[in-house]
């Protein structure tokens, strides 16, 4: 009896559904995450032959062959990426990328992370780092003894010196695009790597080709906690659906045994 297969790959399913809503809840409150929705496929078609019986036209016949689905299975998990609210913190070297674009940031092993994530701050030697003390990129150097710190829309880091009376611009902070961000791969604190489906990264200055850059801002998640709550109870009916599938078949098969 395949019904017990199938019920089986059902529940799987929805096991896997619940996963990606119990990950998307548990980030809810992650800087810049992005939330991940399911899709399914159904398995291949098995084709049951049956001879073919005569139809109340004459020289015409029925054919008799049944098409029965084996079931389904998980196709993807991919990320929605629509832009999260933007938090004010007042915080001078908190960023939010206002439309398309990620941060940059040197990894330790020297690849480039990328990332939505701007809660950024000063290392020891004044560079801007993430909370992870990784360098963002273009490695930007802040000088000491400086009395106000300005990122603007386009990128530029204008810092006043004390005694000056004109702001010095001490860098551009670039952003990445992708051709297919839907492509990257998350590694984990809140960074994503390049794939081969996400395209090359394209290093632009914001406001030509990808987002702007907003100072004392942070991204919030994506994600809607009540559409959250709404897809758990739906993957928690179809599981339990399954299962009764599971054990109707297993009552099924038991009493054809008696017989």
């Amino acid at each position: 009896m395949l019904a017990l297969q199938i019920a089986a790959t059902g529940m799987l399913a929805q096991e896997y559904r619940t996963e990606i809503v119990a990950n998307n809840l548990a980030n809810m409150n992650t800087t810049g995450y992005q939330r991940r929705r399911t899709e399914f496929n159904d398995l291949i078609y098995g084709n049951l032959e049956r001879p073919a019986s005569a139809s109340s036209s004459p020289g015409e016949t029925v054919p008799g062959s049944v098409h029965s689905g084996l079931g389904v299975k998980m196709a993807s998990a991919y990320r929605i990426t629509e832009q999260g609210s933007l938090r004010a913190t007042s915080n001078t070297f908190d960023l939010a990328i206002q439309g398309a674009g990620y941060f940059q940031i040197q990894l330790p092993n020297g690849e480039t992370a990328y990332t939505r994530d701007g809660t950024f701050q000063l290392n020891g030697g004044g560079q801007l780092v993430n909370h992870d003390g990784f360098t963002v990129q273009p490695g930007i150097t802040i000088p000491p003894n400086v009395e106000d710190i300005t990122v603007n829309q386009t990128g530029e880091i204008l810092v006043k010196v004390a005694g000056d009376e004109a702001p010095v611009n001490v860098g551009l902070l670039q952003i990445a695009v992708f051709p297919n961000e839907g492509g990257l791969n998350a590694v984990g604190d809140n960074l994503f790597l390049p794939t081969q489906a996400s395209g090359g990264a394209i290093a632009v200055n914001p406001g030509l080709g990808g987002g702007t850059i907003l100072q004392g801002f942070v991204e919030t998640s994506n994600v809607n906690p009540i559409e959250e709550i709404a897809a758990l109870v739906r993957a928690q009916r179809a599981y339990d659906m399954n299962s009764k599938v599971m054990a109707t078949a297993d009552k099924m098969s038991a009493m054809a045994k008696k017989n």
